[in-house]
């Protein structure tokens, strides 16, 4: 994998600073806002400078039950072509939901929600990657989202599905520790359980980036400083291996430019405490791996064979201290390409043939994709259409997700259309929350906006006669298939009364 470097998240708004700031070997873009054919210019320039650009999506939806649509993945390798990355990213989670496949209403989330861990979903996800490698001209790596609600009924850790995700494609993995410690929070996972149980090698880099937390739910804002234990996470990666590399993300509330450039140096200065942990543990492990075969004249292939098993049978006499050296020789295992053992995963369809990390191939994938898909509809329906709670969900949480899904909907539409905050003045939220509670979004943000001011003229809500012919005339401008001024009619007519004021 080639080494990245330290990196931070490419933004218009920061682009300027990115520009000066010392030390950025790359910067990652989000995919869906750049046009391959007018790249911002400050991309452009950076690309010049030798700077490597990622392109990160964040549509694709690979954690869904329909296969990846086809257009989605073309603008994603167009992407890549243009900045000439080597690789793409996207992320394990579902984004939409319901179509043919479960005969129900097309929804979209307008946000990343996780995936069940069950078997069904793996089969789908696998088959979804495999389907994004194929049409991608370079390597695809996917990355672990942040969770607020827990699936019901999941059959394995975080650390389990990802390993056996990357094992069945050869995917790589793009590890955001800020996730981590979001599911630590919300979910009680150890951090520490899914560092042990990743594939450390098929990691292409790593993502760090803060939030906060509010009555006892972490929110992973990318609107704050990295706290600490997003730090401390960090350190033990970089203690079990060297990532490739490091990316800050910022996407809300930007700091001043000294502000980034010091958490750049906090990340660094944490890999680096997590890299002296890891030489330490190194020359402990040669150590240890030298005192034993003075003392028992094991040969190094037998040290390897038990730090690859963690306690493998050995000749007579030397059985505890080879089964001590388990831990002591991991790394050597790991150099050598022997793959750890893991526990888990024994269970599979009965008599259904099994690859390496022992569950079923997906034959039957397209039942388990209707299933998949039964349940991500009716779990996104509750969130956004306001539909009862499927069984075996906390409902507290599952509210938390949908006022959380209903509040950035409600900021990105005013990112993509600002003139309605401005025509609706501080009435905008309420009345768009109001909106969101019974109208779920079935298309993209700038389709949304103009169902949002559609449904305000058509309820005859707005009280202030400026205010409505103001949005009135925003929609007419942009619901049409051109810009209602640029249209020939509209052409016509401001020409004829320029000319009849003339006389």
């Amino acid at each position: 994998m080639e080494r990245l470097g330290t990196g931070i998240g490419w933004r218009p708004e920061i682009a300027d600073a990115v520009e000066r700031m010392p030390g950025i070997d790359w910067v990652e873009t989000v995919a869906e806002n750049v046009c391959p054919g007018h790249l911002p210019d400050s991309l452009r320039r950076l690309r010049e400078r030798g700077v490597t650009v990622v392109p990160h999506g964040v549509s694709l939806g690979l954690g869904g039950a329909d296969r990846p649509d086809a257009g989605r993945l073309t603008a994603l390798a167009e992407r890549a072509q243009a900045l000439g990355s080597p690789l793409v990213t996207e992320h394990i989670a579902f984004v939409r939901a319901g179509g043919p496949l479960t005969a129900s209403p097309h929804l979209e989330a307008g946000h990343l929600l996780p995936v069940p861990r069950t078997r069904d979903a793996l089969d789908v996800l696998c088959e979804n990657v495999r389907v994004a490698q194929d049409a991608l001209p370079v390597p695809l790596a996917v990355e672990n989202i942040a969770a607020l609600v827990c699936w019901p009924g999941e059959e394995m850790t975080e650390g389990q599905f990802l390993y056996d995700l990357a094992d069945r494609t050869g995917v790589r993995l793009l590890i955001d520790v800020a996730n981590l410690h979001t599911n630590h929070v919300n979910r009680g996972e150890d951090p520490s359980k899914a560092l042990a149980e990743l594939p450390l090698e098929a990691i292409a880099y790593v993502h760090v980036a803060g939030g906060f937390e509010r009555d006892g739910v972490w929110h992973d804002s990318h609107a704050h400083p990295v706290p600490r234990p997003v730090l401390d996470i960090l350190t033990e990666l970089a203690s079990r291996v060297s990532p490739p590399g490091v990316l800050l993300e910022r996407d809300e509330n930007f700091p001043e430019p000294a502000e980034l450039e010091a958490e750049l140096t906090t990340i660094r200065r944490a890999l680096e405490a997590g890299a002296v942990e890891r030489v330490k543990t190194d020359l402990r492990s040669a150590a240890d791996a030298a005192a034993l075969r003075t003392r028992t004249g094991a040969d190094d292939d037998e040290l390897l064979c038990t730090a690859a098993a963690g306690r493998r049978e050995a000749p007579a006499g030397r059985s505890d201290d080879l089964a001590r050296a388990g831990g002591a020789g991991a790394r050597e295992a790991a150099a050598d390409g022997s793959r750890v053992a893991r526990q888990g995963h024994e269970t599979g369809a009965a008599g259904a043939t099994r690859g390496v990390s022992g569950l079923p191939h997906p034959e039957g994938v397209d039942d388990a994709r209707q299933r998949l898909g039964l349940a991500q509809a009716a779990l996104l329906s509750a969130l956004v259409a306001g539909t009862p709670v499927p069984e075996g969900f906390d409902r507290v949480r599952v509210g938390v997700q949908a006022r959380a899904l209903a509040a950035k909907r409600a900021d990105v539409v005013a990112k993509v259309a600002p003139e309605l905050p401005v025509i609706l003045g501080d009435g905008y939220r309420t009345a768009f929350l109001g909106y969101a509670q019974t109208r779920p979004m079935t298309a993209g943000y700038r389709r949304d906006a103009l169902c949002f001011a559609e449904h305000l003229l058509s309820a005859g809500r707005l009280g202030d006669p400026r205010a409505r012919r103001e949005l009135r005339e925003w929609w007419l401008e942009r619901s049409g298939p051109a810009p209602r001024s640029r249209r020939p009619v509209h052409r016509l007519a401001r020409a004829t009364r320029r000319a009849l004021s003339r006389r």
